[in-house]
């Protein structure tokens, strides 16, 4: 039997690498062969799973102070990560960030820093951002866009959030108040004006460019190509190769609801498995009651309590993998 092991992070317990190494591990005791591909969909992990750091940069953080900023550069193609740049974790989440200050310019000083380094093709992870200045800051770091001329840059993105709602979907998140919100959506309505008049783009029209407080429609204005982080990926790993022959494809994150079906890893890597005519098994944290019912879902914390769920997830996943495979 092979299985191919492809989930995303669980968040705050494991990382990516880390449950598909507990898939494998759970796989090779039952006597089945175990491929590893941990996943990503363009949020915190991005970075890990296409090879990790290779070259680190100090760059602007969200609030000004300096950040050291791991990245990858290999064969003409570089990696970054906004979350390891302007991410809220940087700032020590919502209650520690200044919504209204903080800002993408580190992520434009990394993304000038890479091609003056040779990158011909450049990767950006947008998720877990702690700012929502419409990529502005970024823009201005980057400097002219003939310097950009022949170097295509993708964007990873994990929703696919419009340009103007993304104060109003995730700005609650990242520590903005109701009245912040409202300034910060304003703030984003005139980029769009800017843009286009800059640019000549209008990327209030885009699906996916409100990802990052807007980051990725900035990028988009100045020619990047926003992709969802899962699709992106998966070519980037091969994924659709790896499952053509399997018996069975696992995958799972921290928490399960309704969006980890739209653009996410879950329902990715589920579309991959379906369309190469592989059963799935999904094994999360945690979930939404509306899908926890599906039957490949399997949530640790109903089946072994949230307690256990988070201090001890890979065990767990071990356990489910271990009694899944008991049954084929």
């Amino acid at each position: 039997m092979k299985l191919v092991a492809a989930p995303d992070k669980f968040r705050g317990t494991a990382t990516a690498r880390e449950v598909a190494s507990a898939i494998s591990r759970a796989a090779t005791t039952a006597g089945a062969d175990c491929l590893e591909v941990p996943m990503a969909d363009g949020g915190e992990g991005l970075l890990d799973v296409l090879g990790g750091p290779d070259q680190s940069t100090v760059v602007t953080g969200p609030l000004g102070d300096p950040v050291q900023a791991g990245w990858r550069l290999n064969k003409g193609t570089a990696v970054i990560e906004m979350a390891q740049v302007a991410g809220l974790e940087l700032v020590g989440g919502p209650a520690a960030n200044r919504p209204l200050d903080a800002s993408t310019t580190g992520v434009g000083e990394l993304i000038l820093t890479a091609v003056e380094s040779g990158a011909r093709r450049v990767i950006v992870g947008v998720g877990g951002s702690a700012t929502t200045d419409g990529g502005l800051g970024a823009l201005d770091a980057m400097g002219p866009q003939a310097r950009y001329r022949g170097v295509e840059i993708l964007v990873a993105c994990d929703v696919r959030t419009g340009f103007t709602d993304a104060a109003a979907v995730f700005g609650a998140q990242k520590g903005a108040t109701k009245a912040q919100v409202r300034m910060l959506t304003g703030r984003l309505e005139r980029l769009v004006q800017v843009y286009g008049e800059r640019f000549g783009i209008d990327v209030s029209t885009m699906r996916r460019a409100g990802a990052a407080g807007g980051l990725a429609g900035g990028l988009a204005a100045m020619g990047a190509e926003l992709i969802d982080g899962i699709d992106l990926v998966a070519e980037e790993l091969r994924l659709d190769e790896h499952i053509a022959d399997a018996d069975l494809v696992i995958t799972g994150e921290g928490w399960l609801d309704r969006n980890s079906y739209d653009g996410k890893v879950v329902g990715g890597v589920g579309f991959y498995a379906a369309a190469a005519g592989v059963p799935l098994l999904v094994i999360v944290g945690g979930a939404d009651p509306e899908v926890a019912g599906r039957p490949e879902v399997v949530s640790l914390s109903a089946r072994f309590g949230m307690a256990r769920a988070m201090a001890e997830p890979t065990a767990l996943v071990e356990i489910v993998v271990g009694e899944a495979l008991a049954r084929r």
